[in-house]
C-alpha cells in the first residue's frame, strides 16, 4: 500500500477515535489548525478548477471534512464541560478575536450561522437538485449529440467514448452533489445544538461540580463554548463556499478568478460609466469627494488600462490569423493530412443537404447509426464511421458512396417524390418518372405525393427517399464489408475474443497464424456473405487446421464446413427444400483436373473453351431460375467449391456457391438444373 493511501486510512481511523477516545488540549489546538488548513485548501482547490469534474471528488471529501469537523466538536465539548478547556486556539478565539466579550463572540456565532445556513447552504443545496435534475434529464441528448458528431465522423470512436464517460460521470457528480449538499445543512443544524448544550451543561457543571458562582461559570464556558463555536464555523463556512462555487461553476477554459476578470471587465467602457457615477455621488451627497474621488479615479485607470489591453490583443490576433494559413501550408502536417483516406465516405449534392440536417427534419444520421448496429449483429464486424458532406461538384439530387476513396455507387432522389417499386412498373398505371431502383436495380417510378395512395391501392411497394439510401447505403456496406477488414479491424476482433476466449486465440495467434492470415480468412468469408459473428467457431477451427496449412483458400474451406449450421439457415426456409443448381459429374472432374499445385499454393487452370463453356451454361441457369422467381445456388463437392468460385467470381459475382459439407443432413436438396461443359 502506498504511503498517501495509507495516510488516508489512517486519518479516517483518527476522525473515529475522536469521537471516542478523550484528546489533550494541545491536540486538539493542532487538528483544529488541520481543519482550517484543509478546509482553505479545498476553498482555493475549487476556486482554481476549470469545471467540476476536474474535482469530482468533492462529494466524498466533504463527507470526510464534515465528518472530521462534528468528530473536532465532540472532542472540544467533553474537553470544555470536563476540564474548562479546549487548548489554546478555542481559546484565542474566545478571548482575541471577539475581544473577550462573549455578547459579541455570541452575535458573531450567530451572523456565521445565518451566513452559512440561510445563505450559502439552502442556495448549494437548491442549485445541487437542479443540477442533477438536469444532467440526467439531458443525458439521453448528449448521446446522440456524440452518436451524431461520430456519425459524420467529427469525432473519432476514441473521443466519442471518452464523451460518453464523461457524461456519465456529469451524472454521477451532480447527483452525489445533491445528496453531499445535505452534509453542510446538518453540519450548520449540529453546530447550533452543540453551542447550546455546551453553553447549558457548562454552567450546570461549573455551579455544581466546581462550586463557581453562576456568572463566573457562565463567563467561563459561554466565552469557550463561542470560542469553540467560532472556531469550528470558520473551516464550516468555507467548505460551504467551496460547495457552492463548485455546483454553481460552469466549464470554461480558465479557473474561477481568470474568468471573473476576464467577463467582468469584458467591456472597459463600463468602467467609465461606473467611475463617474461614483464620482457624482461623492459631489451630490454628503459622502464627499475625498471619499469617492480615488476609488473613480481607479475604475477609470483601470478602464483605460483594460481598453489598450483589448487593443493590443485584437492587433495580435488579426496578426497571427494572417500567418497561419501560410504556415499551415507550409507545414508538412499538413501535406501529410491531404493523403489520409476515410474508410467510408458518402457525398451528396446541394439538393440533398435536408437529408442530412437535422434542423429540416432530417435523419440520416440516425439512420446510419442504426445501420452500422444492424450490420455489427449481422456481419460480425465493426463497420467504421461514415464521413457525411456534401460536393458542389455532384449535381443537386446526386449522392454517391466511396470505399477508401474509390466510388462504388451512385444514385439520383427526389426529395419531394416517392419511389414506387412493383411488378407491372413499366406500365403507364401511373404517373410518375421512370427509374431503377439503386440498390437492386429493379425497375421503379418517382411519383409525387399525391399518386402516393393511388400507387399503394394499385399494389405498389411506396418508399420514402431516406428510407431508399438508407437500403442502397446498406447493401453497399454488406458487399464491400470485406474490404473494411483490415489487420487492425482484425486485431481489434481478437483482443475482443480474447478477453472472452483467452485459450483459443492463444491457439491461434501469433502461431500458428499471423494477424494477416486471420485477416485473409475472415475477408474471404465476408466476401461470400458469410457472417464472421461466431468467432469462437472459427477460431476453433483456425486452431484444429491452422497446424496443418496456413493457405486462407484451404482454411476458409474447412470454416464454412465447421459454419454449416450457420450456412445452411442463411439460405433455407423451414419446410421447403432447397433448390440447387449441380455439376454434373464431367464438369467436376473438368475441374479438379485442371487444378495445379505450387509452393504458393494451388489454382486453376482451365482451357479458355471449356472455361466459357462452364459460365455460359452456369449463366443459362441462374436466368431460368430467376424468371421462374427462385433463388439461383450452385452446389458442387468440397474439393471443387473454391475453384468454382475463383471461376464464377468475375462473371457472377453474386450467385452463392455451396459444398455439400456446408449443408446439414437434415436439409432436403432439390436439384434444378445441371450444369455441363
Amino acid at each position: 500500500m502506498q504511503a498517501r493511501d495509507l495516510s488516508v486510512l489512517i486519518s479516517v481511523i483518527l476522525i473515529i477515535a475522536m469521537l471516542i477516545i478523550p484528546f489533550q488540549p494541545w491536540m486538539l489546538s493542532i487538528l483544529i489548525i488541520i481543519n482550517i488548513s484543509l478546509a482553505l485548501l479545498v476553498l482555493l482547490t475549487s476556486m482554481n478548477m476549470q469545471e467540476p469534474l476536474q474535482f469530482s471528488i468533492f462529494p466524498s471529501l466533504l463527507l470526510l471534512l464534515t465528518l472530521f469537523r462534528l468528530g473536532l466538536n465532540v472532542s472540544t465539548t467533553r474537553s470544555i464541560l470536563s476540564k474548562g478547556e479546549a487548548g489554546k486556539v478555542v481559546e484565542t478565539f474566545g478571548t482575541f478575536v471577539v475581544g473577550g466579550n462573549v455578547l459579541v463572540g455570541f452575535v458573531v456565532f450567530l451572523i456565521l450561522i445565518i451566513i452559512q445556513f440561510i445563505v450559502i447552504t439552502k442556495g448549494s443545496e437548491r442549485v445541487s437538485e437542479v443540477a442533477a435534475r438536469f444532467t440526467l434529464d439531458a443525458m439521453p441528448g448528449k448521446q446522440m449529440s456524440i452518436d451524431a458528431d461520430l456519425n459524420a465522423g467529427i469525432i473519432s470512436d476514441e473521443e466519442a467514448k471518452k464523451r460518453r464517460e464523461k457524461v456519465a460521470r456529469e451524472a454521477d457528480f451532480y447527483g452525489a452533489m445533491d445528496g453531499a449538499s445535505k452534509f453542510v445543512k446538518g453540519d450548520a443544524i449540529a453546530g447550533i445544538v452543540i453551542v447550546l448544550i455546551n453553553i447549558i451543561f457548562g454552567i450546570i457543571i461549573g455551579m455544581v461540580q466546581q462550586d463557581l458562582p453562576l456568572q463566573e461559570a457562565a463567563s467561563r464556558y459561554t466565552l469557550l463554548t463561542v470560542g469553540d463555536g467560532i472556531v469550528s464555523q470558520i473551516p464550516a463556512l468555507l467548505i460551504s463556499t467551496a460547495t457552492g462555487i463548485v455546483v454553481t461553476r460552469a466549464a470554461s477554459d480558465g479557473n474561477l478568478g481568470s474568468d471573473i476578470t476576464k467577463q467582468l471587465f469584458a467591456y472597459p467602457k463600463m468602467l467609465y460609466v461606473a467611475g463617474g457615477t461614483i464620482f457624482l455621488l461623492g459631489i451630490v451627497t454628503p459622502i464627499g469627494v475625498l471619499l469617492t474621488a480615488p476609488i473613480a479615479i481607479l475604475l477609470a485607470s483601470l478602464g483605460y488600462y483594460m481598453t489598450r489591453t483589448q487593443q493590443r490583443e485584437m492587433a495580435v490576433s488579426e496578426q497571427v490569423e494572417e500567418e497561419e494559413p501560410i504556415q499551415d501550408m507550409k507545414s508538412p502536417e499538413q501535406i501529410m493530412n491531404l493523403i489520409d483516406l476515410d474508410p467510408i465516405e458518402f457525398e451528396f449534392g446541394y439538393g440533398l443537404i435536408p437529408l442530412a440536417d437535422t434542423n429540416q427534419g432530417g435523419d440520416l444520421l440516425d439512420r446510419i447509426v442504426m445501420i452500422r448496429r444492424q450490420l455489427a449483429i449481422e456481419l460480425g464486424m465493426v463497420i467504421p464511421v461514415v464521413r457525411i458532406r456534401d460536393n458542389i461538384q455532384l449535381e443537386p439530387n446526386e449522392y454517391r458512396l466511396k470505399i477508401k476513396g474509390n466510388e462504388v455507387a451512385k444514385g439520383e432522389l427526389l426529395l419531394d417524390h416517392y419511389l414506387a417499386l412493383g411488378p407491372g412498373i413499366e406500365e403507364d398505371s401511373i404517373d410518375g418518372i421512370h427509374t431503377k431502383e439503386p440498390s437492386f436495380g429493379l425497375p421503379a417510378k418517382w411519383i409525387s405525393e399525391e399518386t402516393k395512395d393511388e400507387a399503394e391501392i394499385y399494389g405498389f411497394t411506396v418508399v420514402d427517399p431516406p428510407s431508399v439510401v438508407s437500403t442502397h447505403i446498406t447493401e453497399l456496406l454488406k458487399k464491400h464489408a470485406y474490404e473494411l477488414l483490415g489487420r487492425h479491424e482484425t486485431k481489434q476482433l481478437v483482443d475482443h475474443l480474447k478477453s472472452q476466449y483467452p485459450i483459443v486465440v492463444e491457439e491461434v495467434t501469433p502461431n500458428p497464424l499471423s494477424i494477416g492470415d486471420i485477416q485473409k480468412v475472415l475477408s474471404k468469408l465476408l466476401k461470400e456473405k458469410v457472417s464472421i459473428r461466431n468467432l469462437p467457431v472459427i477460431f476453433e477451427t483456425l486452431a484444429d487446421y491452422g497446424k496443418m496449412t496456413t493457405d486462407p483458400d484451404l482454411l476458409t474451406e474447412y470454416v464454412r464446413q465447421a459454419l454449416a449450421k450457420q450456412i445452411t439457415s442463411q439460405y433455407t426456409k423451414d419446410g421447403e427444400a432447397l433448390k440447387v443448381v449441380t455439376l454434373s459429374g464431367q464438369t467436376e472432374k473438368l475441374i479438379a483436373d485442371g487444378v495445379h499445385q505450387t509452393e504458393h499454393g494451388n489454382y486453376l487452370s482451365l482451357d479458355p473453351q471449356h472455361s466459357q463453356a462452364i459460365i455460359e451454361s452456369v449463366a443459362n441457369q441462374v436466368e431460368q431460375l430467376s424468371m421462374q422467381g427462385e433463388t439461383p445456388i450452385i452446389l458442387c463437392s468440397p474439393a471443387v467449391r473454391m475453384y468454382v468460385r475463383e471461376l464464377l467470381e468475375r462473371y457472377l459475382p453474386d450467385i452463392p456457391i455451396l459444398s455439400y459439407n456446408e449443408l446439414e443432413a437434415n436439409v432436403e436438396v432439390q436439384s434444378v438444373g445441371v450444369v455441363n461443359a
